[in-house]
């Protein structure tokens, strides 16, 4: 290969509409879904670790049930970053990264911290926060992203402290919240949120395959056209990227990911 891995996925693998023939086989034992999703798609994130926490043989269960090379994102707990000053999320973070996630070893992708909408940029307190993610656990590397929701985050400072530190910001579209597109790190955290149901693959098959190009430039190096950026001043360099569908007509998900797969050749 000529870029580092590009990862396609969606968010989870328990959906009731997912059954039946949609994207499970008819009849498929819910116990072996993980093993079906994973056997489909090259990464799955995990929306449940945002609820609750988990045992590490969860997290060694869901190792040993997907095959070399997959990975699992997980998005961090609502503790750590729904609160009003992000600088005491010392604890709650600890607890999220120490509850046995590293049973994951090798597949253990970024962790995403996702943000309310309503959650406003203020610099001092979250430069703070960025300064509590850890950077290693267990021997591991740690990698973070953000996804932030509120336009007071579309500024110069706020791309520079996540390039600093190396934390990515999520490229995200979604017709709900703005969006913003600077590459901050050694790695791109996407999620399309706007699938629609009458679109069998949730996208049309331009726009899947505009999606495609747009994940060989990041894997590649790139910034995107047409894309909205507050400072467009990444370094040029190979980058590991993951691309997931989250949200929107949600049934069409890992059609739209299986799409994508095959576009890209992965």
């Amino acid at each position: 290969m000529t870029h580092p891995k590009i990862r396609v996925g969606i968010g989870g693998w328990t959906f009731e509409p997912w059954r039946g023939g949609v994207f499970y086989p008819e009849k498929w034992p819910q116990k072996r879904e993980l093993e079906y999703a994973a056997s489909k798609l090259t990464a799955i994130e995990v929306n449940g670790t945002y609820y609750s926490g988990f045992k590490p043989e969860t997290f060694a269960k869901w190792r040993d049930e997907t095959p070399d090379g997959f990975v699992f994102t997980l998005k961090a707990s609502r503790f750590c970053t729904n609160r009003k000053v992000l600088a005491e999320a010392g604890a709650s973070i600890e607890k999220f990264v120490g509850q046995g996630i590293t049973e994951l070893g090798d597949k253990l992708g970024p962790i995403l911290w996702q943000f309310m909408a309503t959650k406003k940029f203020e610099a001092e307190d979250f430069a703070a926060f960025l300064a509590l993610l850890p950077k290693t656990r267990d021997g591991l590397a740690l990698r973070h992203a953000v996804q932030v929701r509120h336009a007071s985050f579309a500024v110069p400072e706020f791309v520079a402290m996540c390039r600093a530190a190396n934390v990515a910001i999520v490229q995200a579209r979604s017709d709900d919240y703005p969006a913003i597109a600077d590459v901050t790190a050694d790695f791109v955290y996407a999620r399309f949120e706007t699938a629609v149901a009458d679109e069998p693959e949730g996208y049309a098959a331009d726009d899947l395959a505009g999606i495609a190009t747009m994940a060989r430039d990041w894997a590649t190096g790139g910034e995107p056209d047409g894309l909205p950026y507050v400072t467009r001043d990444a370094k040029t360099a190979p980058r590991e990227t993951f691309v997931f569908f989250i949200s929107g007509a949600k049934e069409r998900n890992p059609a739209a990911a299986q799409a994508l797969i095959a576009r890209l050749g992965e």
